[in-house]
Formats: C-alpha cells, structure tokens, sequence
C-alpha cells in the first residue's frame, strides 16, 4: 500500500512538489498503479501460447545498391558554411 509518506518521499527525490490538497488524490492513483501492476506480475502464465510473431510477419531486405548520386559541389553550391567539403553547422547550445 502506497502511503502519503511515500508519495511525498517520491516528490522530493523527483523534486517534484505536490500541494497539501493534492495530496491524497497522488496517493490514491499511485495505490492503484502499484495495484495495476501487482495484478499483470501475479496474471497465470499457464494455457497462454507463445505470442512473438503471431501474424509469421517478416523484415523484407534488399540488397544494398549503388547508384550514382550529384557531385560534392552542386550539393555544397547553396550552403552558408564549407570547411573542407562539408557542411558546417552552428552548435546549439
């Protein structure tokens, strides 16, 4: 059972702040999540077939294929910046 303690305890490792009036309603919904969860982990494992690619879908491959692409200067020929045949870019900070 999830207690206010615990959930002011959570709030403050998160830094999270709840308000006093808020409080019980937190409790509540993490009582219940905690629940929730309890319920799925005790759920029976027995009677349920394996479930991992139910529909025999498959990743469709291709193979690999080089094609000619433009030159280096007429990708470069509009960009702001160049060092050396690359695009430079502003570091965002």
């Amino acid at each position: 059972m999830v207690t206010r303690e615990d959930v002011i305890n959570i709030a403050r490792l998160s830094k999270l702040y709840i308000a006093e009036e808020e409080l019980d309603d937190m409790t509540k919904a993490m009582d219940d999540i905690v629940k929730f969860a309890d319920t799925i982990n005790n759920a029976s494992e027995s009677g349920v077939e394996e479930f991992d690619n139910i529909n025999n879908l498959q990743n469709a491959f291709r193979e690999d294929v080089v094609v000619p692409s433009y030159e280096r200067d007429e990708i470069l020929k509009n960009a702001n910046d160049i060092d050396e045949g690359h695009f430079l870019v502003r570091k965002r900070v």
